[in-house]
């Protein structure tokens, strides 16, 4: 039976910088995390199908990344303060989701098979995470990071050309009508530009400028190089934008 990698296996943390971070393809630009909207979704399913191990072993907290060689999963459980490294070596020709799958297999079968010799939930999750590597990695590199985005405004920050930090500034409402005027000069009839753009960057700036008066954000936690699962809500999120 194959084996996950293990102990004396050493992370390989050369991450695949230009490329997809759910196929690992060469990206079309720079600015883009994933080769398509389908990609980054089929990894989510595949990861989310499979928490039922991740809940067994009692997880808090786990990411999930590769490289050209391995997929890891460092895994943080409830109870413990130490991180357990899962590595596996990819196989030739498959995507990170293929190998993630088997790696959880590989897991899941090592953990039923000691549930059924001993009856005991623990000692198989014991089993588990003692085929783990254990290098002394903080805790805290899997503690994930906060981000705030401004609730149901992405399309009018758009239209204004604002980013999501700009939201977060102490004269936001000065800053809103600063980025109207700049869109109104390039974009009002009067000036050349189509009635239709314009309506949109105006609306943009009417909804923008009410939400400034009682602004409400939408807290989201993770990382940018990784994939993140939050035991308490049991699922996995995608690497976050920390722009």
């Amino acid at each position: 039976m194959e084996s996950i990698s293990i102990n004396k296996a050493e992370k390989d943390d050369n991450r695949l910088i230009g490329l997809c971070m759910s196929c690992g393809d060469r990206l079309p630009g720079r600015k883009k995390k994933y080769c398509s909207i389908e990609c980054p979704q089929e990894l989510r399913r595949t990861l989310n199908a499979r928490t039922g191990l991740l809940k067994a072993l009692n997880t808090r907290y786990a990411t999930f990344y590769f490289t050209n060689l391995m997929v890891i999963m460092d895994i943080l459980p409830f109870d413990l303060k130490e991180i357990f490294s899962f590595i596996l070596q990819r196989a030739d020709g498959t995507s990170p989701a293929k190998d993630y799958q088997r790696m959880a297999n590989l897991l899941g079968n090592v953990w039923w098979a000691e549930r059924k010799r001993t009856n005991k939930k623990y000692l198989a999750s014991q089993l588990v995470l003692g085929q783990a590597s254990r290098n002394g990695v903080s805790v805290d590199s899997i503690k994930p990071l906060q981000t705030k985005t401004p609730a149901g405004k992405g399309t009018f920050l758009l239209q204004l050309k604002l980013g999501k930090s700009d939201m977060e500034t102490s004269n936001l409402q000065k800053v809103i009508k600063q980025a109207y005027r700049q869109q109104a000069k390039k974009h009002h009839p009067d000036l050349g530009g189509e009635a239709k753009a314009f309506r949109k960057i105006y609306n943009a700036y009417q909804e923008l400028i009410d939400w400034a008066d009682s602004p409400t954000f939408v807290n989201r936690r993770g990382f940018p190089d990784k994939w993140f699962y939050d035991g308490n809500r049991n699922r996995w999120v995608q690497p976050i934008s920390m722009r």
